[in-house]
């Protein structure tokens, strides 16, 4: 929590939000215990010890680099005085999690405080925004919604025609009588779902796809809120797998490099994500422990 596409999720399959997120907490865990321990292997290959006769140099030239950061001291005094110095920015996840789980406000509501109070915040404690930039601010946030907007209402006629069409009780039909084990059923709900990932975005796959398998899941005997984390963390996987994921393409256009560096840099990435995926997909007990 309190993650958007999980909200969208909730909402477009009728499934509890909370429960959602409940759901997502240990295998958000998994995965990011499994990336954490990857990265720690990899960064100690990449970047022997440093003894202490050629550390002081080493520091110099980062130091002295043309795109370096100053670097900071590493103790607790200096990490306290870093949270201290964020502590309006470690308010805003608080503040959510209280309007969500409370009960004292809806997901709107909430999300409107959080828009004052980080308002507030910018323009009148760090003034780091005037009330001049408002304008500015609220017209770029516009275009961007209105693009958004765009996306949702064609995803949306999309499903109204599937529905019409009948498409999801013709896929049932066509599943039970051809599928009828629930591990091969996960296998290539896994596979669809990848290829989902890699071709559209979080927002439109949920308003497209999650009404064609909630009546798959209900027929497997699928857990809704297992079946919501099984879709989000293979969405998720989707978008860094070569050669089409879309973060791939934005890693590139970012960092400037060639695409085929990309996709040799992130193969091992993408195989702790897939076995994280195949954990919570396989071993429901992850996603449901706490429900």
């Amino acid at each position: 929590p309190p993650s958007l596409p999980l909200i969208l999720y909730g909402v477009s399959a009728g499934v509890s939000i909370k429960d959602i997120f409940i759901g997502g907490i240990i295998p958000g865990f998994i995965i990011l215990v499994l990336m954490s321990v990857w990265s720690y292997i990899k960064s100690g290959q990449l970047h022997p010890k440093i003894n202490k006769a050629n550390k002081k140099s080493l520091l110099n030239k980062l130091n002295n680099s043309e795109n370096a950061l100053p670097l900071q001291s590493n103790n607790y005094s200096s990490k306290l005085n870093a949270l201290y110095g964020a502590k309006w920015e470690l308010l805003i996840p608080l503040i959510i999690l209280f309007g969500i789980f409370s009960g004292h406000a809806k997901l709107v509501e909430t999300a409107s405080f959080v828009v004052i109070y980080i308002f507030i915040i910018e323009t009148y404690v760090y003034k780091d925004l005037s009330l001049k930039d408002s304008l500015r601010i609220i017209t770029s946030c516009l275009s961007l919604i209105g693009g958004v907007l765009l996306i949702i209402g064609i995803a949306m006629g999309l499903t109204s025609y599937l529905v019409d069409a009948q498409v999801p009780m013709h896929l049932l039909g066509w599943v039970k009588s051809t599928i009828t084990s629930k591990l091969l059923f996960l296998l290539i709900l896994n596979i669809f779902l990848l290829f989902i990932g890699c071709v559209m975005d979080v927002y439109s796959a949920i308003i497209i796809i999650v009404p064609l398998i909630a009546p798959l899941g209900t027929h497997f005997g699928i857990n809704p809120v297992h079946l919501a984390i099984i879709f989000i963390s293979n969405l998720e996987l989707g978008y860094i797998t070569p050669p089409v994921g879309m973060n791939l393409f934005l890693s590139s256009y970012r960092f400037n490099r060639k695409m085929p560096e990309i996709y040799s840099s992130v193969w091992p990435f993408f195989i702790v994500l897939l076995f994280a995926v195949l954990l919570i997909t396989y071993f429901p007990v992850f996603t449901l422990f706490f429900l």
